[in-house]
């Protein structure tokens, strides 16, 4: 059964901003409970862009994500690669001017590899949203303006 999860969270920091901090993974540890972020492989056309692996470091767990859609100042999305037990895992942060601030959407899909486990990943990734959420909006309204 497909597991859907959306958060959301208001700043006053530009959708340029916030966009830039969620593309440069060397920004992760400042605003998430990552102990650390970075490009595992880069993207064919820029390191940072559409085909990059980012590696995702907390504690002893390491996560692979790839980044399959960049629409500059307005979205986000990547796939989890491993080693989440989900399968078609697909994040998407959308971003939507507000006045001088920024919507913050992140919506999550994924289907449990084990039947009867989804809604304890659901709410175990709905917490880890929720407080990244929050953590990039505070740190987004904080950080200079990039400008678009």
């Amino acid at each position: 059964m497909v597991q859907n999860i959306r958060v959301e969270a208001t700043t006053t920091a530009p959708p340029s901003t916030v966009f830039a901090l969620l593309k440069d993974p060397a920004t992760w540890a400042t605003w998430s409970a990552m102990d650390s972020a970075e490009v595992a492989t880069p993207g064919p056309g820029e390191p940072l862009g559409v085909g990059s692996v980012r590696l995702h470091v907390r504690g002893r767990t390491r996560g692979y994500d790839e980044i399959v859609e960049l629409v500059p100042d307005r979205r986000f999305s990547y796939v989890h690669l491993r080693p989440l037990p989900v399968r078609d895992y697909r994040g998407d942060v959308d971003l939507e001017p507000v006045g001088e601030g920024t919507r913050i959407v992140w919506s999550v899909q994924f289907r449990p590899k084990y039947p009867g486990t989804g809604w304890v990943w659901r709410a175990g990734i709905r917490r880890m949203l929720a407080s990244m959420i929050a953590g990039l909006a505070e740190h987004a309204a904080r950080a200079p303006s990039t400008g678009s």
